[in-house]
């Protein structure tokens, strides 16, 4: 009995563990902030009093129940921290995670997009791009502005089919994006 309260417990950490590694895609890197030559991300926009801001958002409620709903999660979300952002948590146990963080001190060109598959896109009227990871992860970083962005991040609970991944933070970012400034 133990052993398989365990073996259900370390199914439901594993999305978590795997949002945890992805959402480092979108972490400040380390080591270069170099644009590659392939369509890298935007050059930041120079500080403004008047740029749009992210500070009255709060990333649980950026998604309403029937938006939730449409994109397969089944309950609320959790807050949490990610280094200085605030983030959201959804999981739907046994199947995938979702991790949305409103990020006030990086944009775009500040983000580490090296790892995974990247592909520059249009979200609503923010561009964005989108990282494929392997084993079932993927991103979508959304230009809020500035030095500001938000980032949907999906890990599939089998670490597999990326495309999927794709597919599900594609449509949490078109879910959010109306609300974002």
């Amino acid at each position: 009995m133990a052993d398989r309260f365990a073996a259900r417990a370390a199914l439901l950490l594993l999305p978590l563990a795997g949002l945890a590694v992805l959402v480092s895609c979108g972490r400040m890197p380390g080591i270069s902030h170099a644009a590659p030559a392939d369509g890298g991300p935007p050059a930041p926009a120079p500080p403004s009093s008047s740029a749009p801001s992210l500070a009255k958002l709060d990333p649980c409620t950026l998604l309403s129940p029937q938006d939730r709903s449409s994109a397969g999660l089944t309950g609320q979300g959790k807050p949490k921290t990610i280094g200085e952002a605030r983030a959201c948590d959804w999981t739907v146990p046994s199947t995938f995670g979702v991790t949305v963080t409103l990020d006030e001190t990086n944009g775009l060109a500040n983000l580490d997009l090296s790892d995974g598959k990247r592909t520059r896109k249009d979200v609503g009227s923010h561009q964005a791009f989108q990282v494929s990871g392997s084993r079932g992860t993927c991103a979508v970083l959304l230009d809020v502005g500035g030095a500001q962005s938000v980032q949907v991040d999906v890990n599939n609970a089998n670490f597999a089919d990326s495309a999927l991944a794709c597919s599900r933070a594609g449509d949490v970012a078109g879910l959010l994006e109306p609300k974002l400034p």
